[in-house]
């Protein structure tokens, strides 16, 4: 744990130093609004896979607010309701989501609502309450109210486990120039594309948006695994089911023995 504390400190430092030869140079190059990057564009799910912590920093040309979005990758869920019948709690209704971000996490520089109308965080999906969920043409129908009620518990399912943010992170501004903030994505994330995008916001009204791409995979033997299992899933079945065998079989002649 120090040790990657450490590292994220001097990717810290490396990148402030880049951001400011980048400012240092501005005389001399276009200016841009906006300019933002990701210490590193893919992370790395081994064995071991505890989470990781990224990096996003960048630099602007004017005043403003900056908010970013970090989501991905899209999955189906479906999201059931108990409820007590004949003294039993059973499933009654379900509803499904398509198009539902795995991941959603976002930082700002100050308070949402300090910096645009609910209608323009609506518009961007900027925050937990603005995603655009929507409920699958297949699903149960159900009154506009109970559709409100399964999306709350939608988010909250994903809250629960680490995966949608319910507070804000923070976006530190340094001499009204430079900005940067870290990006926590827990154990339990899914691989896929991700995408990180930065607003900059002034008066109100989204003036600029960078979008910055993440690759999340699996490496090592554990990939190697997985991906066995989904491209031969007759065979992994069938190697698995020898494997349970022999290892029952094993364990029954040593305790013959004992």
């Amino acid at each position: 744990m120090v040790r990657r504390m450490g590292i994220v400190t001097r990717l810290r430092l490396l990148s402030l130093a880049v951001i400011a030869m980048l400012w240092a140079a501005g005389d001399e190059a276009v200016a841009q609004d906006l300019i933002a990057d990701l210490s590193s564009h893919r992370v790395d799910i081994t064995t071991g896979f505890t989470g990781a912590d990224l990096l996003l920093f960048g630099s602007v040309d004017d005043d403003g607010d900056i908010v970013i979005t970090v989501s991905g990758p899209r999955e189906s869920v479906v999201v059931r309701r108990k409820e007590r019948v004949a003294g039993i709690w059973m499933n009654t209704r379900s509803m499904l989501f398509d198009n539902a971000p795995n991941f959603y996490a976002f930082a700002t520089s100050r308070p949402l609502d300090e910096i645009a109308r609910p209608e323009v965080l609506a518009r961007q999906q900027i925050g937990a309450d603005h995603l655009r969920l929507r409920p699958a043409a297949s699903s149960d129908r159900l009154l506009p109210a109970d559709e409100a009620t399964f999306r709350t518990a939608l988010v909250r399912r994903k809250q629960a486990q680490g995966l949608y943010a319910s507070d804000p992170g923070q976006v530190t501004v340094i001499a009204g120039k430079l900005f940067r903030t870290q990006i926590h994505f827990p154990a339990n994330l899914a691989t896929g594309t991700y995408t990180a995008v930065v607003y900059l916001i002034r008066g109100g009204r989204i003036v600029h948006a960078q979008t910055t791409p993440l690759l999340v995979e699996k490496v090592g033997i554990g990939a190697e695994v997985y991906t066995f299992a989904h491209r031969h899933s007759a065979i992994y079945g069938l190697a698995a089911i020898l494997i349970a065998v022999a290892a029952g079989w094993l364990a029954a002649a040593v305790f013959r023995k004992v």
